[in-house]
């Protein structure tokens, strides 16, 4: 591990030093290619979290600690430590030897910002100097670090910000990484599930993309609607947790299958249908205005044959919903429930098969913002155990998404803190629209 002492003063935050962190033991050269379901993300931007943590009282002795466990959960998790190459036909794949630099992890110390000024539910601006890899395109990873990490001391407690190459892998990998690393960190000697990196079980195409440089991705980003979007600033966002109680997500689950029919609405589906009536409600958009209801949804188990859980990489895919908002808000909320239920089940092996043929017949690199027309787009999962990333201190205060990959509906599901049933819902949306849903009482499961 190599550094060099860097004193940039970035706002409250100082950079003390950037070093490199390299897998553990040596490993040769080894190479994976990106399949269809990872080549779309290319023009997206690295996916960013955040995690904020108290106490980790001596923190020279925490940074060493958490780069140890770092170097061992990189032998499984190589890939991280590599860079995208391309082979000699064009195809994209991950690349990784031992010379190369491996994991970019910066030291940074801001004693005037303390946990309390970061967990409240508002805004993401705070964060920008505590996340690495603002506004970077994944293309980028052909000449930086597919995995960057920042470690900064607070008045009472540190932070992590990670930004992670997005067309090398999905938010499942990640927080399985996350786990296994905080594992090693707290003394295990070995992982508890190894991934599973042999991407090319899923999905075998060999797919050539003329991206050469970073900066032709633009260029490449079509839109995923019609092609015809306004080249006018986009509209300032805001960006809000609203936190659902086991208490309020039953009374949703109950309220949208009071008139179910054979198949009852699961958790996710009935909150989907909750959330997107209200951001519905909130845009004031006209009746005859189509409104976009976007799921990116895990494909380890509807894949033939199935992938474990553990695969390492992107399974996803974006499943679409549109009505009209007249429609959707005039109907009970089973009708926007069924909708999202209907699309989530249509997505089996077969339609996924379909799309990745559509798309390896004619490549088309999205940008993170084409999820659709008045779109409510969900990412992440409460599923996803956010809340176990101890590294030994204890589990983190708060777990957030940076400020990369947002637009106008954008929605990050995560487990509540308190575990349980609870769900922490983070929503960018439009700042009229923002301010109507914080009034929402029927959104907010508030009595008048």
């Amino acid at each position: 591990m190599a550094g060099e002492v860097a004193k940039q003063e970035v706002t409250k935050v100082k950079v003390l030093k950037k070093t490199n962190v390299k897998p553990h033991k040596p490993l040769g050269k080894k190479e994976c290619q990106l399949v269809t379901f990872d080549l779309p993300y290319l023009a997206f931007y690295y996916n960013q979290k955040f995690l904020i943590y108290k106490g980790a009282e001596n923190f020279d002795e925490t940074v060493e600690k958490i780069k140890d466990g770092l170097a061992l959960v990189l032998v499984d998790f190589y890939q991280l430590a590599g860079k995208l190459g391309k082979d000699e036909e064009g195809v994209f794949r991950v690349e990784y030897d031992d010379d190369m630099d491996g994991v970019e992890v910066t030291v940074a110390v801001a004693e005037e910002i303390e946990v309390a000024d970061l967990t409240d539910e508002e805004g993401t601006t705070k964060f920008q100097d505590l996340i690495p890899c603002n506004k970077i395109l994944n293309l980028e990873g052909l000449h930086r670090p597919l995995l960057a990490v920042q470690l900064t001391k607070l008045k009472d407690g540190l932070t992590m910000g990670l930004a992670f190459n997005h067309a090398v892998l999905d938010g499942t990998s990640t927080w399985h990484f996350m786990t296994s690393w905080s594992e090693l960190c707290c003394g295990s000697t070995s992982i508890s599930v190894p991934p599973f990196l042999e991407r090319t079980k899923a999905r075998n195409t060999r797919v050539k993309l003329n991206l050469s440089q970073p900066s032709d991705a633009p260029e490449h980003a079509k839109s995923a609607t019609n092609g015809d979007v306004p080249a006018n600033v986009d509209p300032p966002l805001r960006e809000r947790v609203f936190k659902f109680s086991e208490l309020a997500i039953d009374k949703i689950k109950s309220t949208v299958n009071a008139n179910s029919g054979e198949t009852p609405f699961s958790t996710f589906q009935s909150l989907s249908a909750h959330v997107w009536l209200a951001v519905t409600r909130a845009r004031q958009l006209k009746p005859e205005d189509y409104t976009v209801y976007t799921v990116f949804a895990d494909c380890r188990k509807r894949v033939d044959p199935p992938m474990p859980e553990s695969y390492f990489g992107n399974l996803i895919q974006a499943i679409f919903t549109v009505t009209a908002a007249g429609l959707l808000l005039a109907s009970p909320i089973e009708f926007a429930g069924g909708m999202i239920q209907q699309a989530i089940v249509k997505h089996d092996a077969k339609a996924i098969d379909e799309r990745n043929k559509e798309w390896e017949s004619n490549p088309k690199i999205f940008q993170y913002k084409d999820a659709g027309v008045n779109c409510v787009a969900v990412g992440s999962s409460p599923r996803f155990k956010v809340y176990d990333v101890d590294f030994g201190w204890g589990k983190p205060e708060s777990v957030r998404s940076g400020s990369n990959n947002r637009f106008d509906g954008m929605v990050y599901l995560y487990q509540g803190k308190n575990g349980g049933r609870s769900i922490d819902v983070e929503i960018s949306l439009e700042a009229n629209a923002m301010e109507r849903l914080e009034k929402d009482k029927e959104f907010l499961m508030e009595t008048a």
